[in-house]
């Protein structure tokens, strides 16, 4: 099938009924919205009704109306500026209830990332950080924070944990200077994807290194590039990046990572908590 369903869509637009050239004409022209709609807001905002919207993304091959949802994703992922999803956001998110409509989104993400990660490649991404010698893990933009989150838990439990994250773009190869075979590189991106996150993966292949990709789609840059790419759904269509999914992804590896490690860990963590406990880092608890 043809990755580009407006390429679809115009192709077979001489075929459509009255009602299939209104979903048509609506997509063509506000598909940074309608990629974000079930079949029943699109249908409502066409003057058609659900069950022919669905009728129109099955007889465009995609086999119902989530694939269909799903190929205008693909395509504009990478597309929309933040002013676009800001637009967007204005149709797709209730006004009346902010709260409830941003944690239904991540509710939603978090399911398709479970029903969709596949459990071989994460459990060896696991195998690969335990046995590097050292481990890079570099992001850039918003994904930095989850470079760091995992970097902190990660040096709790071995040695030689770099993180390399965006600051200048000189900085980035300098803290990578020293990455070679036998280490892994853990990169992390999300739409809109950074130019500067798969050249530093592409600079870290290049010298030998394992590597991994943490990033939401097989349209990710890091996909064929990676040795292995974990998909965590973020497809936040407003200016701000949902990175819930992607966390949960991490915290899974550290957990994954700490079973493996367990006695190493618990010996760490008895050090640490005198460390605390003799330089005061954490308020004693009462009685």
């Amino acid at each position: 099938m043809d990755k580009d369903i407006l390429s679809v869509i115009s192709r077979e637009n001489s075929g459509f009924s009255k009602g299939q050239r209104l979903i048509s004409k609506y997509i063509t022209e506000n598909y940074d919205k309608a990629a974000f709609m079930t079949a029943g807001k699109l249908g409502k905002a066409v003057g058609v009704s659900e069950s022919t919207v669905v009728r129109f993304a099955a007889e465009l091959g995609y086999g119902g109306y989530p694939g269909m949802r799903k190929a205008l994703q693909e395509m504009i992922r990478n597309r929309l500026t933040s002013v676009q999803r800001i637009e967007a956001a204005k149709d797709l998110i209730d006004d009346r209830n902010v709260l409830k409509s941003v944690l239904s989104d991540d509710i939603e993400k978090l399911q398709a990332t479970l029903e969709e990660i596949d459990q071989d490649s994460f459990n060896r991404a696991v195998e690969m950080v335990i046995n590097a010698r050292r481990v890079y893990i570099s992001a850039m933009r918003t994904s930095k924070y989850l470079a760091e989150f995992f970097g902190f838990y990660l040096n709790m439990m071995r040695d030689n944990v770099h993180v390399a994250c965006e600051s200048g773009a000189a900085e980035v190869y300098e803290e990578l200077l020293r990455i070679e075979a036998g280490d892994v590189f853990i990169g992390f991106t999300f739409p809109r994807y950074s130019s500067r996150a798969i050249k530093a993966m592409r600079y870290a292949k290049a010298h030998g290194a394992h590597t991994i990709g943490i990033t939401d789609s097989e349209a990710s840059p890091f996909f064929g590039v990676a040795d292995i790419c974990l998909f965590a759904k973020s497809d936040m269509v407003s200016f701000l990046d949902s990175l819930v999914a992607p966390m949960s992804l991490v915290n899974a590896l550290v957990a994954a990572i700490g079973v493996r490690s367990r006695d190493a860990l618990s010996d760490t963590f008895k050090r640490l908590e005198n460390v605390w406990a003799e330089y005061e880092v954490y308020e004693k608890s009462e009685g």
